[in-house]
């Protein structure tokens, strides 16, 4: 054995490196392995506001700020035959208006050093190879550097499986589900001298097509990065006719009125990239001594510009729930169930709501009520709106984590009630339903049994009533007073 960790995290991006950080500050010996040498080159590049208050329990927020990031109001959609505008200013409850695009190379090469800084051990271009278990609880890791050298041992307590799509966890697991109708192809480039967006001042532009959609993220320096998202089997289809991807990225532009503007007098400044975008959820998210952070639990469509808010919110939990085990305060089970029902339903929700915007046809107030629905607090009728702001900001994930397990059971009991009404009213929609409407009964399902049956009981253990997320005088679980 050549070493010994109090907590191994695998993986340096938002969500490896925001757990390592609160773990650090939490006082424990981490160390963190990333197989890439920072800063690289990664997408996803739109935050949500929800982001802000985890760099302000980092202790980052100031560095993120000097940065000079494009600040981001809100959101534009120009969707199926409507167009509307969500702002991130004047919400009730918001502590924070606004958001930033960023760089992601600049954004996660900051988290890491940051990471570094407050006592973690960084150990970069270096590989996992293996895992080494005690039952089902992983207890070591062999490693090596990423160019090849002699492998090494380092054994520890607890694993943050942050690896991202990769999965080091998901080798031994094997129990990743994707979404058929989800299995997209994105191709992006970068351009200057684009027209103005409309909407909130620094707004992302969504963007519906034909065959699938498009973003529209306003960088720094006049840069606009600009992606399709397509179905696979549309993108092969169009490959099989010879087309190449200037050709498929091109004719969808012309295709849409709306982008073909604001390109009209642009020039592309990047060679086009192109990724395959697959959505999946592993079926445990967490087990004896570790959890599955960001990429390496889930991954959903970038409609929703969700992949960092997803990390970073899922690596503040999952560094709550081992606090808390580490100090005594709540049972490793029940603190595994607690992560595990949280995450998996703010990942459901967002499913939810994008296999929603899927059905294009449905209309905006159909999708504001589905966020409704599936929130835990209501809205007006005349403000149904903000049920929607509050789920594609990230903000209701915070209030979820913050809400007592007893609350959110009721709620999500509410919710499946009206899903069963929903399918009495209509008793052959099922028979009839189009692949993205499957897709989102399944979700619905998929995320009103698991909050029926996640509080109650997950992976055989009972849950405790009444946990919630704190964070002062430090970072934990806590019992709601009875």
């Amino acid at each position: 054995m050549d070493g010994r960790a109090r907590v191994l995290v695998v993986g340096g991006g938002p969500a490896g490196s925001t757990a390592a950080t609160l773990l650090a500050r939490e006082g424990m010996d981490v160390t963190l392995m990333e197989r890439a040498v920072f800063p690289r080159y990664h997408i996803g590049e739109s935050l949500l506001p929800a982001c802000l208050p985890i760099l302000d329990l980092l202790g980052v927020r100031e560095k993120v700020e000097r940065q000079g990031f494009r600040v981001k109001g809100g959101a534009h959609f120009d969707w199926g035959a409507e167009q509307w505008d969500i702002g991130f200013g004047d919400r009730p409850g918001w502590e924070d208006s606004y958001s930033y695009h960023v760089e992601r190379a600049d954004f996660d090469h900051l988290l890491l050093e940051h990471a570094k800084s407050q006592g973690v051990t960084v150990r970069e271009s270096v590989e996992v190879k293996q895992l080494v278990f005690d039952g089902e609880r992983p207890t070591a890791a062999r490693w090596a550097p990423a160019q090849g050298g002699p492998e090494r041992e380092l054994a520890f307590d607890y694993l943050v499986d942050a690896s991202g799509r990769a999965g080091l966890m998901t080798r031994y697991l094997r129990t990743r589900r994707h979404h058929e109708v989800f299995k997209n192809v994105a191709v992006w480039g970068y351009w200057t001298g684009a027209g103005p967006i409309a909407g909130p001042e620094g707004a992302i532009e969504i963007c519906s097509v034909t065959d699938g959609w498009f973003w529209g993220i306003p960088l720094r320096d006049d840069r606009l990065s600009v992606g399709l998202v397509v179905h696979k089997d549309h993108f092969a289809a169009r490959r099989a006719l010879g087309h190449d991807l200037e050709r498929i990225y091109r004719d969808a532009i012309a295709e849409s009125p709306v982008m073909s503007d604001l390109l009209a007098r642009a020039e592309r400044v990047a060679p086009l990239r192109v990724e395959q975008d697959y959505s999946y959820a592993a079926d445990r998210f967490t087990g004896p001594g570790y959890f599955l952070s960001g990429d390496a639990a889930c991954f959903l469509d970038p409609l929703l510009s969700t992949g960092v808010h997803l990390a970073m919110y899922s690596a503040m939990l999952a560094s709550a729930c081992l606090a808390s085990t580490v100090n005594g305060d709540v049972s490793e089970e029940h603190a595994s169930a607690h992560y595990e029902w949280t995450y998996r339903t703010a990942y459901l929700r967002y499913l939810v709501v994008v296999s929603s915007l899927y059905n294009q046809y449905r209309g905006k107030t159909s999708y504001f009520w589905e966020a409704q629905r599936l929130t835990l607090r209501d809205c007006a009728a005349d403000d149904i709106e903000l049920a929607f702001a509050n789920v594609i900001s990230g903000i209701e994930d915070l209030h979820d984590a913050q809400a007592a397990l007893d609350l959110a059971v009721e709620v999500t009991d509410r919710s499946l009630a009206q899903m069963i009404a929903m399918r009495k009213e209509a008793p052959d929609r099922a028979a009839a339903a189009s692949p993205q409407e499957s897709e989102l009964a399944q979700a619905r399902a998929q995320l009103f049994n698991s909050g029926k049956m996640g509080y109650a009981q997950t992976g055989g253990v009972k849950a405790a009533p009444g946990l919630y997320l704190v964070t002062k005088p430090r970072l934990g679980l806590a019992y709601q007073s009875a």
